[in-house]
């Protein structure tokens, strides 16, 4: 029996969340997997706790809740990694939602290419509203929204993107191999507009040799609310984009002129 933990990382997003636990739920589970839904409370204030306790109440045995009072999306994901021992880490963000193959999809790459160190896929957005006709359509990141390419690929230096946080899973013995994900890069209080977490650690994956592979149909559906589809809001989006970038520089410099 393989086994596959899929954490949540959360704060103060308890309609949202319900909805990505559900899908989690929801989602068809193929013999020869077992799945364990792993939840981290990253210091909600608002109707999280209950929520979760009455999910996990209501769902026995499948929903696992991990807290971690320490602020910061990274620090959130190490705590679950932590808590959990199966042979895959999964990871969604708390304002998506995976489609019903998800958990096939996953068995499937990992059975077919054994020697696979990791998966990603698609983000399919769910708008709040129409979006708006001035958002650049070769700038859809700032949105959480991303599909790379139309066909299954390997990741790498030909690979048109990056192995995104809200929709991947990896070999916990590669996580082991690489370390944890980067603390001072991130969501976090005040900064939670920092990013590049994600990019980070699939910098490290791709330099020490692990075998990604982009599975079109391992889909998950994000939530994009009217708040982001505004000028304010991609300005600042851009803005901290640039900010995270310049510290991920310390570790991973770019190829690019310096004043």
């Amino acid at each position: 029996m393989r086994t596959l933990d899929v954490l949540i990382p959360t704060r103060n997003r308890a309609t949202l969340l319900a909805g990505a636990i559900e899908s989690l739920l929801r989602a068809r589970v193929p013999e020869g997997l077992a799945v364990n839904i792993v939840v981290i409370d990253n210091g909600s204030s608002d109707g999280t706790p209950q929520l979760l306790e009455w999910m996990a109440a209501r769902h026995r045995g499948r929903i696992q809740i991990v807290e971690e009072r320490r602020c910061g999306k990274s620090r959130a994901l190490n705590a679950g990694i932590k808590a959990t021992s199966g042979e895959f880490v999964g990871m969604i963000d708390d304002d998506e939602e995976v489609s019903d193959g998800w958990y096939e999809e996953v068995l499937q790459a990992f059975t077919t290419h054994p020697d696979l160190d990791f998966v990603g896929g698609p983000y399919s957005p769910v708008w709040g509203i129409p979006p708006p006709s001035w958002i650049p359509s070769d700038y859809l990141a700032a949105l959480g929204d991303m599909d790379s390419t139309a066909g299954e690929h390997p990741y790498g230096a030909d690979f048109g993107g990056i192995l995104k946080g809200g929709n991947a899973v990896i070999r916990r013995s590669t996580l082991q191999h690489v370390g944890p994900y980067a603390e001072y890069l991130g969501p976090a209080g005040p900064a939670r507009l920092l990013s590049c977490e994600d990019e980070e650690m699939y910098l490290r994956l791709i330099s020490s040799g692990a075998r990604g592979l982009y599975c079109p149909n391992l889909v998950v559906y994000h939530h994009i609310c009217a708040s982001r589809l505004t000028p304010g809001y991609f300005r600042r989006w851009c803005f901290w984009r640039g900010v995270s970038r310049g510290l991920m520089d310390q570790a991973h410099p770019m190829p690019v002129r310096y004043l």
